[in-house]
């Protein structure tokens, strides 16, 4: 079926083509019309029919912007160029470009210009409450379209050092099997630095953390070690070692290595000397360096140890409240990616 839809603008008729066939509907209507000039305007056809006075048909492509109604729109809901400019972020002579083309493509002026004011012609009050609903539509398919879009990509808020040494690693298999949801992390140093956009936070708390879906995945411990080198030096020393040699923790736990001491029993413990990192990756790393003795976490560090960066200097662990938690920060009913994401992350960690 021919299709054809019509805008009347005074002594103008303005017509959409929706298919081919209107075309020769539009001829029919002109033979029986041929006193009345017509505009057809088809953004995806591309075709225009000027019939005048000579009673000619001139078919030529015409082009409209869809920005040049958009602009059209803005203009003639607060009848200001430089205020539509401001929304466009545009320059009000750009939006007075865009108009002037989209007149001279109509054939019709749509704005009265005076000095410092515009207003709507009949016309271009008429065109207004026809297109404008049209451009409406548009946006808000496009805007659809594109949260629809988003709604494929996972923010997720984790601690760099599991993110290094466990996350990562793990990933590649879920990659491999969910290749149309995109990821997005976004690392922390500590909990205090949570993300405001995650969908969900991996997150290293003393205590269940207060949030309405909250799901344990597993303790941590923390195990003294530092780099071959030191470990030779040191390994006939003893709990000595600890009055000699720096000693490295989290910030964040500056009482670990009292605590350690405490749970094995080290007499008289004075250390020498004790450098703070903000960062577990920090803390790893100096140890490696041989900068001193570490309170390394595990089972994070395993690789560390494995790949003898790291060595145990003593086989005593402090065990604490330690533990990490997956947050849920939305209702995911309406995400299915999100769902099947959180159960990755609890079946891949969690004890």
């Amino acid at each position: 079926m021919s299709f054809f839809s019509h805008y009347y603008f005074d002594h103008i008729i303005l017509v959409q083509i929706h298919d081919f066939g209107a075309s020769n509907a539009l001829v029919n209507f002109h033979n029986i019309n041929k006193n009345i000039k017509i505009k057809v305007l088809s953004c995806g056809l591309s075709i225009a029919i000027d019939v005048g006075r000579s009673k000619k048909i001139v078919i030529m492509s015409i082009q409209t912007p869809i920005r040049g109604l958009r602009s059209f729109c803005i203009a003639s809901k607060c009848l200001s160029f430089k205020h539509a400019a401001s929304q466009l972020f545009l320059t009000p002579s750009a939006v007075s470009h865009q108009i002037k083309q989209l007149e001279a493509q109509l054939g019709i002026a749509l704005f009265k210009r005076g000095t410092r004011t515009i207003e709507l012609t009949s016309a271009g009050k008429q065109f207004y409450q026809s297109i404008q609903p049209i451009i409406h539509q548009l946006e808000s398919t496009i805007t659809e379209f594109t949260q629809k879009q988003q709604n494929q990509t996972i923010v997720i808020s984790l601690p760099e050092f599991f993110a290094s040494e466990l996350f990562i690693p793990s990933l590649s298999l879920w990659s491999e099997n969910n290749p149309n949801i995109n990821l997005q992390l976004e690392t922390v140093k500590s909990s205090s630095e949570q993300s405001q956009s995650a969908d969900l936070s991996i997150v290293l708390a003393n205590g269940k953390p207060n949030a309405n879906i909250v799901h344990e995945l597993f303790p941590i411990r923390y195990a003294p070690a530092c780099n071959k080198r030191l470990y030779k030096k040191l390994k006939t020393s003893g709990f000595s070692a600890l009055k000699s040699t720096p000693l490295i923790l989290h910030s964040s736990r500056p009482w670990s290595w009292h605590q350690w001491a405490d749970k094995v029993a080290v007499d008289d413990f004075d250390p020498k000397q004790i450098i703070q990192f903000d960062s577990m990756f920090g803390v790893a790393r100096a140890a490696q360096q041989g900068m001193g003795i570490a309170l390394v976490p595990l089972p994070m560090s395993k690789t560390w140890f494995s790949e003898q960066l790291l060595v145990k200097l003593f086989d005593e662990e402090l065990n604490t409240n330690d533990k990490y938690y997956l947050i849920q920060h939305e209702n995911m009913d309406n995400r299915a990616e999100l769902a099947l994401f959180a159960e990755w992350v609890k079946a891949t960690f969690a004890i």
